[in-house]
């Protein structure tokens, strides 16, 4: 029943924006309570009213006469349900109207059909509003604080980064080294006619035409291949790992990072790969398993060394928790669960375990901070003031990068993710 999807997506939308929670924590458990045929519809409608959520929000305000408040919550967000189908998708506007206001009933608010009923043909027989006649945060779906910061950082670039974080994100691969070839992967791709768009070439990221179940890559499940942005694959490049080094992975789950630095270089004397979280280092252990491949891993605070050996690393690479705002293309509810105020919080949390990191590595040895973020002051900012206080540090040029401090990819350059990347050695 395709109108107790509408009502699982309106209760998914409902929990992120009001409450707080994350999409990735609720959505799984909505998947399971539909027909595997109506997965895909389910995600869709999640996705799309929360990165469309302003533009929806300022429709459904002209035509609702009294705000749903309390009980009646969730049936505020079954409408913008029902405004994405009939302003976004190809799903015909009958079948949209009929199945949402039908979702009244398992939303148990079946006495707000007639006005659910009304609002969704006011907006259908309306026209969409122009783009520049709306205020910045609806026409480009952002919060007003998060703009302005887009504005001063980038004002050549701010349009299209908020632009591209709207669009769906392109699916990359990263081939396993250690028991691939390239060529002989985008071979065995066409064999099963799965078309490529490119292959990155700094990191030799294959990028898929669209997107497909991971089941039907060749040797998926044999470790031959894994799913990574060509910009995440850029931290292990960057970090060099040399035979016979100690590596520490520091923040590593879910685990990629991990993966492709043994991928790279599998004669290392030995990896460890901490994170502060024990349940997310379940993923780590299943990437680790599925890729044949070994690594010490432990459940540990990166700004503490009490779980530390008193062994330095030769590198280490820092995937510093951040405000991920270069991922949002792939986590819209980012856009309304960060607030300014988290950033400086994040900031400081970065410092400290940089500090901490610093003092873990050998005298000669490369230290990688990395972020999924666009924002400078978890990124230049963060990196001008570590190497003030930091005599022994010096930031290595990244030929890739054109700025002076570190390499920031903004999201859809190269079809990647936003990311930045700052490569330190600590003199001797």
């Amino acid at each position: 029943m395709t109108a107790k999807v509408r009502a699982l997506a309106a209760k998914c939308c409902f929990a992120v924006v009001d409450k707080g929670r994350s999409l990735a924590d609720e959505l799984p458990a909505a998947i399971e309570k539909v027909a595997e045929k109506d997965r895909g519809l389910l995600q869709e409608l999640c996705y799309g009213v929360i990165r469309h959520l302003p533009t929806l929000e300022f429709i459904a305000r002209e035509f609702i006469n009294k705000p749903l408040t309390g009980k009646q919550r969730a049936a505020h967000f079954l409408i913008l349900v029902g405004i994405y189908q009939l302003r976004y998708t190809r799903i015909p506007d009958h079948a949209a109207l009929s199945e949402t206001v039908e979702a009244t009933k398992p939303l148990k608010c079946p006495h707000l059909k007639g006005m659910i009923n009304g609002v969704l043909r006011n907006v259908q027989r309306k026209e969409a509003p122009e783009k520049e006649d709306l205020p910045d945060p609806v026409a480009f779906n952002h919060p007003s604080w998060f703009i302005k910061i887009i504005k001063e950082e980038y004002p050549e670039q701010w349009q299209s980064i908020l632009s591209e974080n709207q669009n769906r994100p392109p699916m990359w691969l990263r081939v396993n080294q250690s028991r691939n070839n390239l060529d002989t992967y985008l071979r065995r791709l066409q064999k099963q006619s799965i078309d490529t768009t490119v292959v990155e070439p700094h990191s030799n990221a294959i990028q898929l035409s669209k997107a497909v179940d991971v089941n039907l890559l060749p040797s998926f499940a044999d470790g031959e291949v894994s799913i990574q942005d060509a910009a995440a694959q850029q931290a292990a490049i960057l970090l060099s790992a040399q035979k016979d080094d100690r590596v520490l992975d520091c923040c590593a789950a879910p685990g990629g990072k991990t993966c492709h630095i043994l991928e790279l270089t599998p004669d290392i004397e030995h990896l460890t790969a901490i994170d502060i979280e024990e349940s997310r280092l379940v993923r780590v252990k299943e990437n680790l398993s599925r890729l044949n491949l070994e690594a010490q891993v432990i459940a540990a605070d990166a700004a503490k060394q009490d779980w530390w050996d008193g062994k330095t690393f030769d590198r280490i690479l820092l995937d510093a928790p951040c405000s991920g705002t270069g991922v949002i293309r792939r986590h819209p509810d980012i856009k309304w669960l960060r607030k300014p105020s988290d950033i400086d919080v994040l900031v400081n949390i970065q410092q400290e375990i940089l500090d901490n990191c610093w003092r873990m590595l050998k005298s000669g040895g490369t230290l990688v901070y990395a972020t999924c973020s666009i924002l400078p002051q978890e990124n230049r900012q963060q990196i001008e003031a570590f190497l003030k206080r930091t005599p022994d540090a010096t930031l290595v040029d990244i030929e890739q990068s054109k700025q002076n401090t570190g390499w920031q990819i903004l999201p859809g350059e190269q079809g990647m993710d936003g990311f930045y990347y700052a490569k330190l050695i600590k003199n001797n």
